[in-house]
């Protein structure tokens, strides 16, 4: 890459970056082709179309932003997956559900499974945490003799906000990787962003709507057949609780030290800055948590050798193919920058007076409404708009609030091209109309609180 310059025009570029977009839609929707190949693909094309030399292409460009994207992302996605199955092999899932219910009372019974599941949710992945939820919602309904949306959306919409919002989620550690911003803040600043975004999305509208769509507990995974797996002396609620702040105050420990030594508070160069610093990595506090669960959620319960092994084993499957695909996102955003697509984007950008906050969001919008995968809008969104991001100057706050920003637009408006779309219709025994009055506005409620809230941020930050 050395001695080579970019002679296309910014026209050029950016048409080249339409076509490589739409290419990608239209591999993915139409041709059904998976995103891991289409992503590769596109990348080569786009490489090729751009002018980048052949002989500095495979290994300068596509493997080196493959292979820089994976360290960044594989350990994380792959430790939290161990970590969230932990937790519901060993019964704490449900048991964490029945002490809030406890805790708040029947008629708050909402409110409990909403915050169960945002607690529960920071580990474990969308789909994991609904399936595994779901049984305790529907059962707690039954019991109130309710209706069912008041109970289930707020807790699929919290499994949802801390999917899109928070580290180690494939999608925010993505955008936190791409757009150069720190996981630790992403994180601090992730939490309250996810909260207040719930309190409207997941449990306000779970209320109103449960009014305007009367829709009675479905009959299908509502009785006992679910927990008949669960072990006879599940995990306590407290040990679950406590597992899942250890990984949270390492990070904040991290960050904090992080912002302690830039203020010169302490020396960041001392050998216990370093250690404690090292010990807050994500990376590392993922690898501490996992490692007490399965004393405290396996060993200690009498689950070990190969039976533990197996239970752990068999999360990484159900990942390889996100961990994969982010792989290959970071490899198509390698080619953008590269190939100087990036900078004539931000050049463009910059020159319409669209804010580079507003375009991230935007970006992620209309990917999330063509091909319906939020990690895949997001992903592409944030390599799309990282070089923008880069030239704006934003500080490490702000930074953090640019990814929940392009996080937020990556939910917006979930349809039928969606798999989250007919997972939760089916699961809830709704037709397609009512799926949209309810599911969709949920998600493009987060999108919307979400983008405002982390605006907001963005602008006090400053």
């Amino acid at each position: 890459m050395d001695g080579w310059t970019q002679t296309l025009s910014a026209g050029s570029l950016l048409g080249i970056a339409a076509g490589a977009i739409l290419l990608i839609l239209f591999m993915i929707i139409k041709l059904r082709i998976h995103a891991l190949l289409t992503l590769i693909v596109v990348s080569l094309l786009t490489a090729i179309a751009t002018g980048l030399p052949y002989g500095a292409l495979v290994n300068d460009v596509l493997v080196k932003n493959f292979g820089g994207t994976l360290g960044g992302v594989a350990l994380l996605v792959g430790l939290g997956a161990m970590l969230g199955r932990l937790v519901e092999t060993s019964g704490g899932a449900q048991s964490l559900a029945d002490a809030m219910i406890r805790r708040f009372g029947e008629k708050r019974a909402p409110l409990a499974l909403g915050v169960a599941s945002l607690l529960f949710g920071f580990p474990i992945f969308f789909d994991a945490g609904l399936i595994v939820m779901l049984p305790i919602v529907f059962a707690t309904a039954r019991r109130m003799n309710a209706n069912v949306l008041a109970y289930a959306l707020p807790s699929i919409g919290a499994f949802s906000v801390m999917h899109v919002f928070l580290p180690p989620h494939p999608g925010a550690i993505a955008a936190t990787e791409l757009l150069g911003a720190n996981v630790g803040y992403v994180l601090i600043l992730g939490l309250p962003v996810a909260l207040l975004t719930w309190l409207v999305s997941g449990y306000w509208w779970g209320l109103t709507a449960d009014k305007k769509f009367p829709i009675s507990v479905p009959d299908l995974v509502a009785g006992g057949k679910q927990d008949d797996d669960q072990p006879q002396a599940p995990a306590s609620a407290s040990l679950v609780i406590a597992l899942m702040l250890i990984p949270m105050f390492l990070i904040f420990m991290n960050t904090g030290l992080h912002m302690a030594s830039s203020a010169k508070w302490v020396d960041g160069k001392a050998e216990w800055v370093q250690f404690l610093r090292m010990m807050g990595s994500t990376p590392v506090a993922l690898l501490i948590s996992v490692l007490a669960a399965m004393y405290f959620l396996g060993s200690k319960r009498g689950v070990s050798g190969s039976a533990l092994e197996k239970t752990l084993d068999g999360t990484l499957a159900p990942v390889c193919s996100v961990i994969l695909i982010t792989g290959a996102g970071g490899m198509f955003g390698g080619v953008l920058r590269a190939s100087g697509i990036g900078k004539a984007l931000a050049d463009t950008m910059g020159d319409l007076g669209i804010p580079v906050l507003l375009a991230c969001f935007l970006v992620a919008v209309v990917l999330r409404i063509a091909q319906g995968s939020a990690t895949v809008a997001l992903m592409t969104a944030a390599a799309l708009m990282s070089p923008a991001v880069a030239s704006a100057g934003f500080n490490d706050w702000q930074l953090a609030g640019v990814v929940l920003a392009t996080a937020a637009g990556s939910v917006a408006a979930s349809h039928v091209n969606d798999s989250g779309f007919w997972l939760v219709g089916r699961l809830l025994n709704m037709d397609e109309a009512t799926t949209l009055k309810t599911w969709t506005v949920n998600q493009t409620l987060i999108a919307v609180v979400g983008f405002a809230l982390s605006a907001l941020a963005v602008f006090i930050l400053g």
